[in-house]
């Protein structure tokens, strides 16, 4: 008699936009090292399960379009990589001693159809914010999302 052992799958399609910006949106993130802090930051999904689907970020603010591990909270997955993102510029630089990440951050689901259309707005930053700021993009996805927020706590 041959025994067969079942086992149960837990399986997620969860897609995320998360945004944050460094402290106090000081330009620090430049650009000769912006591609080596995605691929870092890509490192850091991939030891939780997660996968960094896209990665954009101009002086002073990032956004990651994140294929959400299910074995980690949202809260605990940003703390992942903002404290292993952080320590890594500071080792990268010790002229980044000073370097950190805002408090706070936006993450936001996304359907998997409109994964492309998130890739293309991620990837053109840079054209973006020549014309608006972080600020009012932050406002404009929270408003898109349907967050509450209270203006004197989002800006650290």
């Amino acid at each position: 008699m041959i025994n067969l052992l079942i086992v149960s799958q837990s399986l997620a399609s969860l897609l995320v936009h998360l945004v944050f910006s460094t402290k106090d949106r000081k330009p620090w993130l430049d650009d000769d090292f912006r591609d080596d802090l995605h691929g870092y930051i890509g490192g850091i999904l991939a030891s939780v399960g997660g996968r960094l689907l896209a990665a954009g970020s101009v002086v002073d603010h990032i956004h990651l379009l994140i294929s959400h591990p299910r074995t980690i909270s949202p809260a605990d997955l940003v703390k992942e990589i903002k404290i292993g993102s952080s320590k890594w510029v500071k080792e990268r630089d010790r002229s980044f001693g000073a370097f950190h990440w805002q408090g706070g951050y936006g993450m936001f689901s996304i359907s998997p159809g409109h994964g492309d259309q998130l890739e293309k707005y991620i990837a053109n930053q840079a054209e973006h914010h020549r014309k608006t700021t972080f600020q009012d993009e932050f406002r404009r996805l929270l408003t898109r999302y349907g967050v509450e927020w209270d203006e004197r706590y989002v800006w650290d």
